[in-house]
């Protein structure tokens, strides 16, 4: 607790001083001329004090307002204050911790904005010119040689030692700033990368609803209008199929925004309707049905259990290249063909028919999306053209994802 507080008010004192430098500087001068001045009145008892006072006045008063220039000049601001200390303890001063106050205002400032090599080269030097001057000093002469040499030592090392101390305190404030600073950076950074790949996603599953129903509608429209005069029997029951077709593109467009707009379900929501598998193939085929595509789907290979993710990205795929036959190709049959080997499950949906040149296959959002659904379980899409004519999407499963995918979660 203790320490906590005295690091804040270090810390407000620190701020303090940034903002008003030169007022913080200024008193520091005025509080170490009285302690200079105080510090050059005062002499061992049985000694007469030296007869330089005006000298003495001079050289500390430069000693402490060349100060005012420690921050931008510190190896200055050492030289001067050091040599104007060594000048009034020749004269005859006694070597106090008051006189010594502004060379060691400076050796600390030294220690807190230079590095390591200046603080040694121009900190020893002053040490040991302050000690010399106080070992032949005609003041210390009643003092035995060991205390002339340990004073100074320790009251200009200690300005040394603390200097170091505050620089490194600063660096490590510092440097924990930049890691709070850094992991900042990469929690936006991680969000943003988060909310991106979830606008994907819901785009990428709208389309896939949207997209697919409203095709198949639009054929269904077309064809009954088509055949509304010469087949009224079959236009009926194409009508009857349209019903469901937008029904049904109304219930999966409920469900897509129900669960985006459910932050937290709690026991007694209403349950979502289960993501779809490859177990509706039927209802799909039955649609394209309805819409004038005939449909063949074979299984190859004993079937395996698929995850729910392998399992919505294989029905999605098959649905969409469904869909991109009903809106660009020509074709009136579709081939889809599942084929389950070892670990893998492949899947090629095929047609005879030929892409209309406005809206070529391919391009657009439909191929781009289905690549994406199989990237993201580690599977892999290849679509385009066939050599003998027609359009062709393959793309391979792995029965369990590599990676858990988003929109396995998704109904």
């Amino acid at each position: 607790m203790s320490i906590s507080l005295e690091r804040r008010y270090a810390d407000r004192l620190e701020q303090f001083s940034a903002r008003h430098a030169f007022l913080v500087d200024l008193a520091m001068v005025l509080a170490l001329m009285g302690c200079a001045t105080l510090g050059g009145s005062l002499t061992m008892p049985s000694a007469d004090p030296p007869d330089q006072d005006k000298t003495a006045t001079v050289l500390m008063g430069i000693s402490c307002l060349v100060l005012l220039k420690h921050r931008t000049h510190p190896r200055t601001t050492v030289v001067v204050a050091g040599g104007c200390t060594v000048a009034a303890v020749v004269l005859g001063y006694l070597v106090t911790p008051l006189l010594l106050a502004p060379v060691m205002a400076a050796l600390y400032w030294l220690a807190v904005l230079t590095d390591r090599r200046t603080t040694r080269a121009y900190g020893l030097t002053t040490l040991v010119a302050v000690t010399l001057a106080a070992v032949f000093s005609d003041s210390m002469n009643h003092v035995s040689l060991l205390l002339r040499t340990i004073g100074p030592i320790f009251w200009l090392m200690l300005p040394l030692a603390a200097g170091k101390m505050t620089q490194l305190r600063r660096a490590y404030l510092r440097s924990v700033q930049a890691r709070a600073e850094h992991a900042e950076r990469t929690r936006e950074e991680e969000a943003r990368l988060r909310v991106t790949e979830e606008r994907m996603r819901i785009a990428r599953e709208l389309h896939d609803v949207v997209a697919h129903h409203m095709a198949l509608a639009n054929a269904q429209a077309g064809t009954a209008a088509h055949l509304a005069l010469t087949h009224p029997e079959q236009t009926q029951k194409i009508l009857t199929d349209l019903t469901g077709t937008t029904s049904s593109a109304l219930r999966e467009l409920k469900a897509a925004l129900g669960l985006l707009r459910q932050n937290d379900p709690g026991p007694g929501s209403a349950e979502l309707e289960p993501a779809p598998g490859l177990a509706r193939l039927p209802e799909l085929v039955s649609a394209c049905e309805s819409a004038g595509l005939e449909v063949t789907v074979t299984t190859e290979g004993e079937p395996q259990p698929l995850s729910p993710g392998v399992d919505l990205t294989a029905f999605r795929i098959v649905q969409e290249a469904l869909t991109n036959v009903t809106k660009h190709a020509t074709a009136e049959a579709a081939r889809v063909r599942l084929a389950y080997t070892g670990s893998r499950l492949l899947i090629t949906v095929t047609n005879d028919g030929t892409g209309k040149p406005e809206a070529p296959q391919g391009r657009g959002f439909g191929v781009m999306g289905m690549r994406e659904r199989a990237h993201s379980i580690g599977g892999e899409l290849c679509a385009g053209p066939r050599p003998q004519g027609g359009f062709e999407v393959t793309t391979a499963l792995p029965l369990q994802p590599t990676t858990l995918p988003a929109e396995g979660t998704t109904p």
